[in-house]
Parts: C-alpha cells; structure tokens; sequence
C-alpha cells in the first residue's frame, strides 16, 4: 500500500502527542502536520501541494471544532474522530466518518482503526463499478478485465461504505462503487429494506427482529438505526 498522508488536529497537547506518538509506529502513515487549531490545519490543507489522506481530529476546540473542519474538507477520504466527547458520535457519522474513538486514546484501540483504515483504502483502490443486469433477477459486477454474475436472491445484505457498497452473499463480498442509497433506487434491489444507515437486508432472510438488530437465517447480526424502525412494520 502507498504511504497513507494525514494530518492531526487536536487542542490539547498532551493528547496530540499521544496521536503523533502512536501514529509513528505504522510506516504506512506520513505525517503531513500536526496542528492546535482548525484554521491552521486548514491553511496548511489549502495549499496546491497539499495531498491528505486522513484526518485525525479532536472535535471539542476553541474556535472552530474538528466537525466543522470535517465539513470544510469532504475531500478527504478518511476521517477518525479522536475525542472526550462520545455525544458527537452521531452527528460525527453524518460526515462520512470512518472511526470514532474515545479518550484516553490507546495504542491497540488506534491499532484496530489503522487496520480499519487500510481495507477501506484497499477496497477504493479496487473498487468496483456496478453495472445493470439484462437479466430479470441477476446484476453484473466488473473485477478487473471479467464481470462476475451474482444472482439476486444469493445477496444476503449491503453495507454501506462511504461512497461504495459491499454486496454481501454467503460465499463473497462485492465492491461497486455506488452509494447504498442509489443501489435501493434501482428495480432490482426492491426486495430489499433499509435498516440502518450503513444497512439494508433482502426480507426474505430475515428470521428474528428483536428491537436492536435483526437475525438472517444465516446467522449474521444487523443492526436496526431508530430512524429506520418504521421500515420493518411491513415484515412484521
């Protein structure tokens, strides 16, 4: 994998230190500054030479918090929000965050987000392009040079990743590069309901639904978002 180039942001030195300190121990990072405020970060981040791949950011700032240097840099493929402040969680998912920790940070909590961090720069990197079916009841996926028929009744689940989506059966996982919520706008994932912001499930599989999550037939665990309760009433 090529060098990962980020940025950190966070008022309090001490926790800084500690982002910069384990961040060094993963050659695959290359820190591109480390900064006390949102605007310097920024002015850095304006710059024409300026290539970053991930943020490291404290929300709770002085001036401006770390969601709304988020807000200000959408570009950024990946964002981890490093914070004493677990409330911003859900408002910090609305901004395609990748990670969200909580203080005191430490270092096998940051090794588990590196590694979340490099499959999803792995799966852009391979990301795949959906593609229609001709067929009634079968999508075309492209991998590399060959396209690869998946049958719709075979897909167990979608997740959402940012701006991709895994197409999830028994025996693989599939990349395309589409949002979730595109993917359940086309006729052939009609069978298809959303139950939570990064999920959604075929009905027919569903065996349990407790008030947290649902239990597919084939034993995996998915969540159910508040927003997304109504949805089920159907099934139910």
């Amino acid at each position: 994998m090529e060098k990962l180039h980020c940025i950190i942001v966070d008022d309090d030195e001490i926790d800084r230190l500690t982002v910069l300190s384990y961040a060094k121990k993963f050659p695959q990072l290359q820190i591109e500054g480390v900064f006390d405020s949102v605007k310097d970060a920024l002015s850095m981040m304006q710059r024409a030479d300026s290539k970053i791949d991930v943020l490291f950011l404290d929300i709770d700032m002085p001036d401006e918090s770390g969601l709304e240097l988020r807000k200000k840099a959408t570009e950024v493929p990946v964002c981890i929000f490093i914070t004493a402040h677990p409330e911003h969680a859900v408002e910090s998912f609305e901004l395609d965050t990748l990670d969200f920790i909580v203080k005191p940070l430490k270092l096998d909590r940051f090794s588990q987000t590196i590694k979340r961090i490099e499959e999803f720069m792995e799966i852009k990197h391979k990301a795949l392009l959906f593609e229609s079916s001709i067929g009634g009841d079968t999508i075309y996926i492209k991998e590399g040079h060959e396209q690869t028929k998946v049958k719709l009744h075979d897909i167990l689940y979608l997740e959402a990743l940012n701006d991709y989506t895994l197409i999830v059966t028994s025996q693989k996982r599939h990349c395309v590069l589409s949002s979730i919520g595109n993917l359940l706008k086309e006729d052939h994932f009609q069978s298809f309901i959303r139950t939570h912001r990064s999920f959604a499930v075929q009905k027919q599989f569903i065996q349990k639904i407790s008030s947290t999550e649902i239990v597919l037939n084939s034993g995996v665990l998915i969540p159910i978002g508040r927003s997304y309760k109504d949805n089920l009433n159907e099934v139910l």
